[in-house]
């Protein structure tokens, strides 16, 4: 078993966290304690999922994967409706969905691989 901060996929799925962190803490206070808490606790779970995986037999393994997932694409909405409210701009909003999307790649790429399901 490797250590979880040396996967790829944790790497990135931190990256993002840190990013979230800071964009939320400039969020307006109106959507900083709702939207802004929701994204972070999301980023929070993903990354505890990913650890959870790593750790796990196979079977616990997929439950953690299908999970931190659905942690991605929870974020995945809450990005896109704060862009739709004009919370967050074009640019942060294509950075953040553009590391939500590296993460769920990877995720589903190591959800096949457990599954033995050829690419």
């Amino acid at each position: 078993m490797a250590l979880y901060t040396a996967l790829p996929v944790y790497k990135v799925a931190y990256d993002l966290l840190i990013e979230l962190f800071r964009r939320t803490g400039k969020f307006p206070r109106e959507y900083k304690y709702t939207l802004g808490e929701k994204l972070k606790n999301e980023a929070l779970e993903l990354i505890l999922n990913i650890y959870r995986a790593n750790k796990s037999r196979n079977r616990d393994r997929l439950e953690c994967i299908a999970e931190a997932r659905d942690n991605a694409e929870a974020i995945r909405l809450l990005l896109r409706l704060s862009k739709d409210l004009n919370v967050i701009g074009n640019k942060p909003f294509v950075q953040l969905n553009s590391g939500i999307e590296n993460v769920s790649v990877q995720l589903v790429g190591w959800e096949k691989y457990m599954t033995g399901v050829a690419g």
